[in-house]
């Protein structure tokens, strides 16, 4: 099966795509090759053009903030186990504080490297990383892995708050979910949303088909049209029927 996930709300789409260069920035630094911790470099550059937003933290600590109140109402429920709410609300807690303790800017200890806003600049020119243009990188590059690695681990560090956040709330956004098993006639589902307010869409499909969906949403409405590709993957709709999980979380 193939999960495929829609934002339906703009501060979503912002945390899937740092939750997306969170987990490839971890693979790539793990890896012993220079050249996977050169795109480990410029996918923490990427990481720092997403954070740079100004009221991104600010954003993030109102939601684990309006998580808390929600959480807080299940106290006294006997359905709700208190350890496991406890569990939860601690995580929040502790989420929380690292990132409203955090001092500066998130991703300062990268922008005040000299060093690192060079290359920087560089990564945006074609080529422009080479050893002729920055011969200290070309010199780290060929540094023992495990100084790499440390050197990588130290510069992710400040966006350890940030990360830890990002991971909890779209854990709890993908957990408040309903799966239901849905059928798309002639290769298109569209649903109602009948006034309620989600988040986020998920869409599960057996990969063996070979169809993409093609979603779109707004807060009154989802649609969903599965295409298929060809050998140059140019899409045609698909008209047969489609059988998919779809969730959609509040």
């Amino acid at each position: 099966m193939i999960l495929y996930e829609y934002p339906l709300h703009e501060r979503v789409r912002t945390l899937l795509r740092l939750e997306h260069l969170f987990r490839r920035v971890d693979v790539l630094q793990q890896s012993a090759l220079p050249e996977h911790h050169h795109f480990a470099l410029i996918t923490l550059f990427e990481i720092l053009d997403v954070a740079a937003r100004q009221d991104l933290k600010a954003d993030i600590l109102k939601e684990l903030e309006r998580q808390r109140q929600t959480f807080m109402a299940y106290r006294g429920n006997p359905s709700v186990a208190e350890t496991v709410l406890d569990a939860v609300l601690g995580e929040i807690e502790q989420a929380f504080q690292s990132l409203s303790q955090q001092q500066g800017r998130v991703g300062q200890n990268l922008q005040d490297n000299e060093w690192l806003m060079a290359i920087r600049s560089r990564a945006n020119i074609p080529g422009g990383t080479c050893e002729f243009d920055l011969p200290a990188y070309y010199a780290w590059q060929h540094l023992p892995q495990q100084q790499r690695q440390s050197d990588l681990a130290r510069w992710l560090q400040g966006f350890a708050p940030l990360a830890s956040s990002v991971e909890l709330l779209l854990r709890l956004l993908r957990d408040a979910g309903s799966t239901r098993k849905l059928q798309a006639v002639g290769g298109s589902y569209q649903q109602q949303l009948a006034g309620k307010t989600y988040q986020l869409l998920r869409l599960r499909i057996d990969g063996a088909l070979g169809l993409v969906p093609e979603i779109t949403g707004h807060r009154l409405m989802v649609s969903v049209r599965f295409m298929q590709p060809d050998s140059d993957w140019r899409m045609t709709p698909s008209t047969g029927e489609v059988p998919f999980d779809m969730t959609l979380c509040p």
